[in-house]
């Protein structure tokens, strides 16, 4: 299985551990990094359009879009947050390709940082398979599970 991530390289450090947790989920499933394509965008604002392009090139069973955005003092916050999941939901149902929201839509950084968490702290199972704080790890599980979902039907 072939697996594509999109990072948003705004709040970067939070989304280099969210890229972190996904590619350890990915190697916890046994699929080889030679088996993950990660491409990187300007922001969570751009993550739709390009999980748009990489599911339309039909070399992905899932793409994992991974990104950060964190609630500001004006409304920007919910137009690039709205934008974000409406696109990736859209981009899944123009392709038949699941396109994973690993968006974190926070207030504060340290909302951000608990939900994108290092520690690898085990807890609540997500998709059948133990979960960590890192929403990173649970979209990657999500991305394979999809793809597994899909092989089967």
């Amino acid at each position: 299985m072939r697996f594509a991530i999109v990072r948003s390289r705004f709040n970067e450090p939070i989304t280099q551990a969210l890229l972190d947790g996904a590619l350890r989920a990915f190697d916890e499933a046994e699929i080889g990094r030679d088996g993950i394509d990660v491409t990187e965008v300007p922001g969570a604002f751009e993550l739709p359009v390009a999980a748009l392009w990489l599911a339309k090139t039909g070399k992905y069973q899932a793409v994992v879009c991974l990104g950060c955005v964190i609630r500001g003092e004006t409304p920007h916050f919910e137009y690039v947050a709205g934008e974000a999941a409406r696109g990736i939901g859209e981009a899944a149902m123009q392709t038949g390709v699941p396109v994973i929201f690993g968006v974190l839509t926070t207030d504060t950084a340290a909302q951000a940082w608990a939900r994108a968490g290092r520690d690898g702290h085990a807890r609540a199972e997500h998709v059948g398979e133990p979960a960590e704080t890192n929403k990173g790890h649970e979209a990657a599980q999500s991305a394979i599970a999809m793809a597994r979902l899909r092989a089967t039907l």
